[in-house]
């Protein structure tokens, strides 16, 4: 899918379709229900395509969820997504640095912390081609932004949170690449071509 013919409300659609499709239907996060829930997730869809240019975004979208938090506003946490830039993961896993570098300047460790996602995430010790990998595979490159207070808040109600992450590996094992990907591609917004091809 060319990324410079997509739209902001689409990109804003399909993700939240793959939250609800995928990440909430799987549980891969426990405390992902709630903000879905009660929409207190902030989608920003950055126009970047320059690592700069996305960088000044992500400053503004640190911003804007630390003045919400100091306001007890009722946002929780933010995806910044980025369709225009990071096609390349090497490209989004190098950015990563660059994230962690923007927290410690903004004086914002320990107060909001970056989980990553993107559409070929791939985990160190694994293949580009392992289901697992899509614990974190997104259809689009993108940053969580979290409240660390949220995060403390839900992982007291959590019985065991350092077995989610491979809990969530064996559920993509036993499901299988081929359905994994079946889902994922469900997620997608269907082009007015393809419906009228269906007939």
């Amino acid at each position: 899918m060319a990324t410079d013919t997509i739209g902001v409300t689409q990109v804003i659609d399909e993700t939240r379709r793959w939250l609800k499709q995928i990440v909430l239907r799987h549980n891969f996060c426990p405390f992902a229900h709630q903000p879905f829930q009660q929409e207190t997730i902030s989608y920003v869809v950055s126009e970047a395509s320059t690592p700069q240019a996305v960088a000044d975004d992500l400053i503004q979208a640190l911003l804007q969820l630390r003045d919400f938090d100091a306001n007890d506003a009722a946002r929780t946490t933010t995806l910044l997504i980025t369709p225009h830039c990071f096609a390349d993961f090497d490209d989004y896993n190098e950015f990563l640095n660059v994230a962690d570098t923007v927290i410690e300047q903004l004086q914002l460790e320990g107060i909001i912390q970056i989980a990553s996602f993107h559409p070929a995430y791939r985990f160190a010790d694994l293949d580009a081609d392992d289901v697992r990998n899509y614990t974190n595979r997104s259809l689009y490159p993108m940053f969580h932004l979290i409240l660390e207070a949220h995060i403390t808040q839900a992982r007291a109600t959590h019985p065991d949170v350092a077995s989610i992450p491979q809990t969530n590996m064996d559920l993509l094992e036993k499901q299988g690449l081929t359905e994994t990907l079946r889902q994922l591609d469900a997620c997608r917004t269907v082009a007015p071509d393809d419906h009228s091809k269906k007939g």
